[in-house]
């Protein structure tokens, strides 16, 4: 039986949970094959961390699954022709299109998911709509086989998500079980609906700083795709 070919294409500082915790669970998928790229396969620094000894993403043949991060290098990615490129080219052949966090977005750059709903972190979720995308606000949103997480956490419920498609939900509840994945947060604050208002203040106005630059490289992202349609 041929592998599950999963593929995770990183750019420079990207958000690590929102591939590692992913990686974590989808390598646990019987038969799968989980490879971690780059461009060039170059090491990448996501906050503090390095990451290194990746695959060359422009050699990445093809995948079953591809699986986009997110990251405040979004911005930088979704304006990357190269590397927008590859993804493009594999998620054209790829089963199951997913992303975590503001994966999303890169993902609707590729102009592969215009119409269907994805879900994004809460707050950049909007810039999915200049794509044509439908925004979702679930924690994991599913439209046909394309699959995607809301913020970073939602990556591991995706992941879930993910091994009870490939692999039936009794293996997904054992892998569950044996990373004792039972989360209980010691706070209510993880959406902004629940989140205190002064802490929702506080983190708005974090995100705000760098809104303005996402909302251009958002549009100028979705004006290329016009152009080239």
């Amino acid at each position: 039986m041929a592998a599950i070919e999963i593929v995770i294409p990183l750019y420079p500082d990207v958000t690590h949970l929102d591939f590692t915790g992913p990686h974590q669970v989808l390598s646990r998928i019987p038969g799968a094959r989980v490879t971690v790229a780059s461009m060039g396969g170059v090491d990448i620094s996501a906050e503090g961390l390095v990451f290194s000894q990746l695959a060359d993403l422009t050699k990445v043949e093809r995948c079953d699954v591809i699986c986009v991060p997110g990251g405040f290098g979004t911005t930088a990615a979704m304006l990357d022709e190269a590397y927008m490129a590859e993804v493009t080219r594999l998620a054209k052949g790829a089963k199951y299109l997913t992303s975590v966090c503001t994966g999303s977005l890169i993902l609707a750059a590729t102009g592969l998911i215009r119409g269907r709903r994805a879900a994004c972190h809460w707050a950049w979720r909007e810039l999915l709509e200049p794509f044509g995308v439908v925004v979702d606000d679930s924690r994991v949103a599913r439209d046909g086989n394309l699959i995607t997480g809301g913020g970073v956490t939602a990556g591991l419920d995706f992941a879930f998500t993910m091994v009870a498609e490939l692999a039936g939900e009794a293996h997904a509840q054992s892998v569950q079980l044996g990373l004792e994945y039972s989360p209980a947060p010691p706070f209510n604050a993880g959406r902004p609906e629940t989140a205190p208002p002064e802490i929702l203040a506080t983190v708005r106005q974090l995100m705000d700083t760098r809104i303005a630059g996402r909302i251009e490289a958002a549009r100028a992202a979705a004006a290329r795709l016009e152009a080239s349609a």
